[in-house]
Formats: C-alpha cells, structure tokens, sequence
C-alpha cells in the first residue's frame, strides 16, 4: 500500500476493519489536499486545529507533534483506526484527543478541516455546532472527492459559517473555504422523530442516523416476524441504528436481555434515548463498537441484524460478511441469527456456509427475512 506523503509527515496507513488483500487505501487525494493547503499556511505549533470525519486518521495522525488537533466523528470504526495508525506510526495511542460526535467539541479552534460525510444532515449538525467556537481569523475547509462532493455542502457552509471560495480541482479532489462571519447563532434541527404504529413507539433520531425521517422498508419489512417467546434469552441487536429492532423485540419479550450495539455514536445515543422512552429503567447494554467483536464467545441465544451494504462511499458485502461471522462466534450452539436482506444480495447463500441451517421466514417483493441456526 502506498505511503501518505504530506509535509507533516510520512505515514503507513490501514483502514478499519483490517481485511486481507486490502484494495482500498486509507487516504485519499482529498486528504493530500487538506494537509498541503495547510502545510502553505505554517500553523505554529500552537494553532488550534478541529479535524471532523477523518475516516481512518490520515489528518489527525498527520497532524500530531505539528499542531494541537482534536478530532471528532461519527464513526467507532475511524477513531480506532485513528488509534491504531498513531501506534503504527511510532506515535502514542492516545497522541490526538479524540470526540464522538455525540459529544460537543470545545474550541476556540483556529482551523476546522472536515472531510464531507456522506450524510448531509451531519456536516450540517457539525456545522451548527462551531458556532461561537471559532477563533478570530479562524477558516473552516472541507474537503472531498469531486464526485462525492454535492452542492449542498458549499450552501451548508455558507449558511452556518460564512462566504465560501472552491478551489480548483487537484487529482480529482476539491476544497470549500469558508470565511466566518457574525451571525445570528442557528438551532439545530436536530434530532428528528416520527412514530410508528406497531408497535406504537416515538423514536427519536440524531442527524446520522440511517433513515431518520421515517422507518427504512427493509426494518418495516422486518418487524412483524421478530423471534417471539424468548423467555430469558441474551439478545443482540447488531447495527441497532436508533434501536427499534431491539426495542420492539424487548416489548414482546420481558424477561429477554438485550445489548445493542452499532459503530455510530449517534445512532448508539438515539438508540440509548429511545429504549428509555419506550422501556424506562429495564436494564440493557447499549454501546458503540466494531460489531460484535468485544462480545464473549457463545454467549448470545438470538441476534437481530439488518446488515449495512456500504462503508461510507464504498459498496459491498464485505462488512454484512464480517457481521454474520462474528454472530456465528457470539452465538451459542443451538442460538439464532435472524436477518433482512434485499432479495438480490444472496444473503441465503452466504449464511449457509457459515450457519447449520438456514431457512427463509418471510419475503416481500423486495426483501426475505432469514433464520440461521449454529
């Protein structure tokens, strides 16, 4: 894999999760664009420097021993790549502070670089969130990909930061430079909620989590065929997003134990939020993490999963796959993964070269709901 060469530093990279024979670099030129445009600018060593959605750590870990950087995102994912880049690159773990986005950062901060998230409604929560936290002469800069770079982003900065100047595109990338200025502060539309019918629940939903103005088909499709007398089943509920799958499972089985756990912070908050909405004080695990990777072997009776089919930009089955091993490993022998898929993703297949048995509860024109047995 090739070196990110910057003027802060030189530095071995890997993405999260590690997969073998990785075909993706953990930087791209949108990153090399960010660090030369700041590099022209020599920061002293005390410039305040906000790094926002830093997918692996290419910014922060570039930065650190440079300038004081803080970085803050979304993803559990990122901030331990975050980590574990610094340890491979000779530096210490804990080298750059590091915020969930579901934590307010504190400023004054003299440069803000931002990588544009996918979802819009993040960078704009963020956005709203540095209002009175720039420091004067402060810029804000995002960064992307041309062709992961919508409109919207440039209209977003001018609304909550200031006037916005693109660059010109290097090696296919392109950066926004917004000039902060005084304005009346914004509040956040953030979050959202909407109410479902059945059951007759209000969820509550902070800006990046996956379908937040209303419940996702496939979740929909889901929610009538949810495993039923569970008696004092562990259950997991793996990608809880805002928590209804677990939330509506735990209504119809009281005596169940559930953890749910996803890699957005946000989404782990909503979820936090609305169990205790719907569920009150009834204990339960909610946590962010890779997945099930920190659980105890065989030690779940059910998991509940409506695997993602993307990283970010990037498509694939790769982290669907990663999902359904590491319920194979949570699970005890006898114990259930039950999941919903989109009909042409083959899901069936691959669950059957892991599970004992598979067997498909339901279908819709457009998705099944399977069960597979360890």
């Amino acid at each position: 894999m090739p070196l990110l060469d910057s003027p802060f530093a030189q530095l071995d990279l890997i993405r999260q999760p590690e997969q073998q024979n990785e075909p993706l670099q953990a930087f791209d030129a949108a990153d090399e664009y960010l660090l030369a445009y700041l590099a022209e600018q020599q920061p002293a060593a005390q410039t305040r420097v906000l790094v926002l959605n830093d997918s692996f750590g290419a910014l922060a870990a570039s930065l650190a021993g440079k300038v004081e950087v803080i970085s803050s995102g979304d993803s559990f994912l990122a901030l331990q790549a975050l980590e574990k880049n610094l340890v491979r690159n000779g530096r210490p773990f804990d080298a750059v502070p590091a915020l969930p986005a579901s934590e307010a950062f504190t400023g004054p901060f003299d440069r803000v670089l931002i990588k544009v998230p996918k979802t819009l409604a993040l960078l704009e929560e963020q956005l709203i969130r540095l209002q009175g936290q720039l420091a004067p002469g402060a810029q804000v800069i995002a960064a992307a990909m041309v062709k992961h770079l919508p409109r919207a982003a440039g209209d977003l900065l001018e609304r909550y930061i200031g006037p916005v100047q693109a660059s010109l595109a290097v090696k296919k990338a392109r950066l926004l430079i917004a000039t902060p200025d005084t304005r009346t502060p914004a509040v956040s539309p953030y979050p959202t909620r909407y109410w479902l019918d059945e059951p007759k629940i209000e969820l509550l939903n902070h800006a990046n989590v996956f379908c937040r103005e209303g419940l996702d088909i496939g979740t929909r499709a889901f929610l009538p065929h949810l495993p039923k007398n569970l008696g004092t089943a562990q259950v997991a509920d793996l990608g809880c997003g805002n928590g209804v799958l677990a939330i509506a499972s735990a209504l119809q089985n009281p005596e169940a134990r559930y953890t749910l756990v996803d890699e957005s912070y946000m989404a782990v908050q909503s979820a936090a939020e609305n169990w205790r909405a719907a569920l009150g004080e009834r204990e339960a695990i909610i946590r962010a993490g890779d997945g099930l990777a920190g659980q105890e072997a065989q030690s779940l009776d059910v998991v509940l999963c409506n695997p993602p089919f993307h990283q970010q930009q990037v498509v694939g089955d790769f982290l669907a796959w990663r999902m359904f091993q590491q319920a194979r490993e949570a699970l005890v022998v006898g114990g259930a993964l039950y999941i919903v898929g989109n009909r042409h993703l083959g899901y069936h297949s691959k669950l059957a070269r892991l599970f004992r048995g598979v067997e498909q509860v339901a279908a819709t024109p457009k998705f099944v709901i399977l069960k597979a047995r360890k």
